[in-house]
């Protein structure tokens, strides 16, 4: 694989969890938006943690298949390690992570990755579809929707949202987070990410999921979501939820 001359967001997420799939132009990026910001580990930490508790609780309802959205690295403590008896498709639209997560994945029967854009469902390679999420539209699936919806404005995301509501079986269930205000203090940090970066106030996430409906732990810091043992202590950078299209 060339050594890519463009930092990814998903390989310095993978350099904060202490990972080994990322390249130096990833670590100097990270370094950069640590002296903007602060210590990025411990937020990414948390909100990996709230990932792994997230989708055992999706497991938990029955659920047995996962697509992934903005996959990234797949690894440290990610879906499938999560969830290891799940059937899982990783999908991202970055050609270097998919390339990355096809090499580390190979040999594994009950887990893929594809491209996919989650703005375009329709688009997932149908091969990997029929493997991977058995019945699709017809028995429930996990969507684990992280990362994403800061890039996207709101009506994309409210439209995204909806066609993938419309598109699984009832019972399926949503796991999404949102990004808080928390940059706006640092806007040296918040140049770097682009405009495409949308913060959004928390008052403003639950309109964003539509026909989509939280489950009764809400939406909240994704530290607070469900913690085993006390929550972290970190920034609130991140708010999350798990909601469902309800049966029947």
């Amino acid at each position: 694989m060339a050594e890519p001359s463009v930092p990814s967001t998903a390989r310095m997420i993978d350099f904060w969890l202490g990972g080994s799939d990322h390249f130096p132009v990833d670590v100097a990026a990270a370094h950069a938006f640590e002296q903007a910001y602060g210590p990025c580990a411990p937020v990414f930490r948390s909100l990996r943690a709230f990932l792994g508790r997230s989708v055992r609780h999706i497991a938990d309802a029955g659920v047995d298949s996962f697509l992934v959205f903005g996959a990234g690295v797949p690894t440290r403590g990610n879906v499938h390690e999560a969830v290891p008896e799940a059937t899982v498709l990783y999908t991202d639209v970055d050609p270097v992570a998919v390339e990355i997560g096809q090499r580390m994945l190979a040999g594994h029967d009950r887990v893929g990755y594809g491209f996919g854009d989650a703005t375009d469902p329709a688009g997932i390679d149908p091969a990997l579809r029929q493997r991977f999420l058995p019945g699709w539209g017809e028995r429930p699936v996990g969507l684990v929707f992280l990362g994403l919806a800061a890039f996207l404005d709101d009506a994309t995301l409210a439209r995204t949202l909806d066609d993938l509501y419309a598109a699984v079986a009832p019972g399926s269930r949503l796991a999404i987070d949102f990004d808080t205000e928390e940059l706006a203090a640092y806007p040296e940090a918040l140049a770097m990410m682009g405009p495409a970066f949308r913060m959004r106030a928390p008052e403003s996430f639950a309109g964003l999921l539509g026909r989509w409906q939280p489950t009764a732990d809400g939406i909240v810091p994704v530290a607070r979501w469900r913690p085993e043992g006390a929550p972290e202590v970190v920034p609130d950078a991140f708010y999350g939820a798990v909601a469902v299209k309800p049966a029947g």
